[in-house]
């Protein structure tokens, strides 16, 4: 295992930006967020502590983007720089597993966000402290990245002890070995404590918010497919779409048309199941007319339609929904009701 100082971490990312767009996580109040790298930001970054306040996927699937432009062939984004993503946390990495599933194909795939997927970079971090909302360790995931990374740091004395996680982060530790060093035995003990401690806190949280065992929550759902909880619950529902949005999963968009200076082009947008429109069809007829029918479709898609077709429950339990939700809708809550019915 390797070592690395905050010293040299700031010369490896001032490195990496000649061939990457570097976004590091910065403190702003009581939220975390990604901001391009400058000296500035080098001097706020924070590695460690907990997930920003954005999703990651806003930096592969954009909130808006334009994906054509008159009716040529070319493909827009085409020769953007790749991004690096530092201190990117294990909730948002599990969130390539259903957006990788959705947007990584060779015939039907999206070519901006498998250009990035592929020649992007990901430096992630463990947590080192958990939030009220946090609650990863119930849906089979832990504080620590341990998949979907090229380099891993983990908080130390001084620094930070340093994982490779693919080939890509071999070669890039490679090209910059000398800012690295041998990482000692009391590093190591230390971050397998706070590894521990951290966990326990969230198994400790889950278990006080009666969350069901991940293994239970595809047939809580369909069990209670025709509950009363899911009026209950909306009751406070403003249809804001916020759950949606800041959801490391949700990948759902709109495509809608738009001319300037008489050129015409197609622009992508992120879209809502909660909002009414969204499951609307010609004619005006609506599926999913009633808003408990849209709630009870968010859940029905994460704990039981892609654990059948992608084999993962699409949420991470990174808690963004119940921050974010001005209605106080908790996910935990809803599921430990449906658990006991």
């Amino acid at each position: 295992m390797l070592f690395i100082t905050r010293g040299n971490l700031n010369k490896l990312l001032g490195s990496l930006s000649g061939d990457y767009r570097v976004f590091v996580p910065t403190q702003s109040g009581e939220r975390t967020a990604f901001s391009p790298l400058s000296e500035k930001t080098l001097e706020k970054m924070v590695i460690g502590g907990v997930r920003g306040f954005e999703p990651l996927k806003a930096f592969y699937f954009l909130g808006r983007e334009k994906v054509a432009e008159g009716f040529g062939p070319e493909t827009p984004h085409a020769n953007d720089i790749p991004p690096c993503i530092v201190g990117v946390k294990a909730c948002d990495l599990r969130g390539f597993h259903i957006l990788d599933h959705v947007y990584m194909d060779e015939d039907y795939g999206d070519p901006t966000y498998m250009k990035a997927r592929r020649e992007g970079l990901i430096i992630s971090s463990d947590c080192t402290e958990t939030l009220d909302t946090c609650f990863c360790t119930a849906v089979g995931g832990k504080p620590w990245p341990e998949s979907d990374v090229d380099i891993n740091h983990s908080p130390a004395a001084d620094g930070f002890l340093v994982l490779q996680g693919s080939e890509k982060g071999k070669n890039t530790i490679q090209k910059y070995r000398s800012l690295f060093q041998e990482a000692t035995d009391e590093t190591t003990r230390s971050v397998k404590q706070v590894r521990s401690t951290v966990k326990r806190k969230l198994e400790k949280s889950a278990a006080e918010n009666k969350i069901p065992p991940v293994e239970k929550l595809a047939g809580t759902v369909k069990r209670n497919y025709e509950s009363s909880v899911w009026a209950d619950e909306t009751s406070t529902c403003v249809e804001c779409g916020a759950c949606n949005t800041i959801c490391p999963t949700c990948h759902c968009f709109l495509l809608y048309d738009q001319q300037s200076d008489g050129r015409l082009a197609r622009f992508r947008i992120w879209d809502s199941c909660l909002i009414k429109d969204f499951a609307r069809v010609a004619g005006g007829e609506n599926p999913r007319a009633r808003l408990w029918m849209r709630l009870r479709n968010r859940f029905d898609k994460k704990f039981d339609f892609f654990p059948n077709v992608a084999g993962e429950v699409a949420c991470t339990g990174c808690g963004r929904c119940i921050a974010a939700c001005p209605g106080k809708i908790d996910i935990r809550k809803v599921l430990g009701r449906l658990d006991s019915e």
